[in-house]
């Protein structure tokens, strides 16, 4: 049997790459794949921001630019909402009349999305030569707005403010108008102060259970 010499087997083991230069070589790859990637802010009509989104991934497909526009986003979170004294989760817009838009900046992905129908422009800033050139958001507001859509709990519309006149519309106190001294928002709470036996006396109520006057 012929023997390997010491050369073949270092020749052998230098044909696999470590694991360690594996993920190197990976990293730097998709290093290079999002090189260039960042987030814009797209103003629209007032109403159009989902049409927008729903026009812009059209176009993103009908004019093969997958590799230049990667997300387009509605930024929104879940709201509770009361009224007529009824409790209802809603979806609202964080920011009215603005999508946000994952691409890298070039003369033709700048064009796809400028000439969606419903979008008005890019918000832009100047640059050193004074020409007005699209502003990406950074990388913390981006982080932000995304854990904001993702929260769990959806967040309470609050329809009172502190000072403010209500009428107690259910329990012990129905009928009894007050004064809004403190709101706690997390709980859906609100302390009123309303006159008892000739003193104001501090209850807590859900929001359901107060109205404005």
């Amino acid at each position: 049997m012929a023997k390997i010499s010491q050369k073949e087997k270092s020749k052998g083991k230098a044909d696999v790459a470590p694991a360690e230069d594996r993920l190197a070589v990976q990293t730097r790859v998709e290093a290079k794949d999002k090189a260039g990637r960042r987030w814009y802010v797209v103003h629209t009509y007032s109403g159009y921001e989902n049409r927008v989104k729903a026009n812009l991934e059209h176009r993103i497909q009908s004019m093969d630019m997958q590799d230049k526009i990667f997300q387009v986003v509605v930024p929104t979170e879940e709201e509770i909402e009361i009224r007529g004294g009824q409790r209802r989760t809603v979806s609202r817009k964080i920011f009215p009349g603005y999508v946000l838009v994952e691409m890298k900046m070039t003369d033709d992905s700048w064009y796809v999305v400028r000439n969606t129908p419903g979008v008005t422009g890019f918000v832009s800033v100047q640059d050193e030569e004074g020409k007005t050139v699209p502003a990406p958001l950074l990388e913390s507001e981006v982080k932000s707005i995304l854990k904001q859509m993702e929260a769990e709990a959806p967040r309470v519309k609050i329809g009172f403010t502190r000072g403010q006149s209500v009428r107690i519309v259910d329990g012990p106190f129905v009928d009894f108008v007050g004064t809004v001294d403190d709101i706690n928002a997390e709980k859906g709470k609100v302390r009123v102060l309303v006159s008892f036996f000739g003193r104001e006396t501090p209850v807590e109520l859900d929001f359901l259970q107060v109205e404005k006057l």
